[in-house]
């Protein structure tokens, strides 16, 4: 992909978080899943960390090693002619250095767009200091502007995801996260696990930039999250483990009754299409 072509893809994904609807991001974990999503319709695509992990036999987590993500990355924004956003976790550092050489992969890989949470995956401390991230996204968005290379930078926070500390005072801690990564340099907040419409009005409220959400069987309907002002909805790993649901009713339908309806039914996609999607 020339750096022209990558640039009107991140110019793209900017201007989908400046609509008045709220739109979707699936999130794909190989190359035939991000075809369908393209297929589909989607205008953008993101990655889940979670399904290209487990896709390769790896915990979620950052046990996938690095190469390996940045390769299926790469296989991804190759194969669409969508916007591709790269969830890099935590950033595969632990210093901001080590954050930006990563960070410099999968801008390699065709990655438009960057991922970053603070949830460090340690029970005993959840959550990193605000002050290091701050210092990630800045020196990203520094990175970014020097090089003239437009990305993406969406920053997570895990406080609801993990449900961190007392519950009387997350909103104020997200607020303050919030406000310290948009002032830092994120085009965008990312809050999992956040599907109170209150706490999202006032959060909506208090932030100039994009929010983003995850989908939960308790999330607003998405007229109601554009009507609150939430830009943007992410799939993450759901798309990936409802295929593996699927897998498995089949598998057990084989099995316990020795018959195939949920294999051979007329909706499957034939071989021919299959094929039609890897041309």
């Amino acid at each position: 992909m020339s750096s022209k072509e990558q640039s009107l893809r991140a110019e793209t994904f900017h201007h989908l978080h400046q609509q008045s609807s709220t739109f979707v991001l699936p999130n794909a974990w190989d190359v035939i899943s991000a075809k369908m999503f393209e297929e589909c319709g989607f205008k953008a695509i993101g990655t889940t960390s979670a399904g290209i992990a487990a896709s390769l036999g790896y915990l979620d987590g950052q046990s996938i090693p690095l190469n390996k993500m940045v390769e299926t990355i790469e296989n991804i924004a190759k194969s669409v002619n969508v916007p591709v956003s790269a969830d890099i976790e935590a950033g595969y550092g632990q210093t901001a250095e080590e954050v930006l050489e990563t960070v410099k992969a999968v801008v390699a890989a065709g990655a438009i767009g960057i991922n970053l949470e603070d949830g460090t995956g340690d029970p005993n401390r959840p959550i990193f200091d605000i002050s290091f991230q701050e210092e990630k996204i800045a020196a990203i968005k520094e990175l970014s502007e020097s090089r003239n290379m437009p990305l993406f930078i969406n920053a997570r926070t895990d406080l609801y995801w993990l449900n961190v500390g007392d519950y009387s005072t997350r909103l104020q801690e997200a607020l303050k996260r919030a406000k310290a990564y948009q002032d830092a340099g994120a085009d965008c907040i990312f809050i999992p696990g956040l599907t109170d419409r209150k706490i999202m009005k006032k959060i909506r409220e208090e932030i100039s930039c994009p929010i983003n959400l995850l989908v939960d069987p308790e999330m607003p309907s998405l007229s109601e999250l554009s009507e609150i002002g939430i830009e943007r909805l992410s799939c993450g790993s759901v798309p990936f483990r409802a295929t593996l649901t699927l897998l498995r009713t089949m598998s057990e339908e084989i099995v316990n009754s020795q018959t195939f309806h949920q294999m051979t039914n007329g909706d499957i996609l034939s071989y021919r299409r299959l094929t039609e999607f890897i041309q």
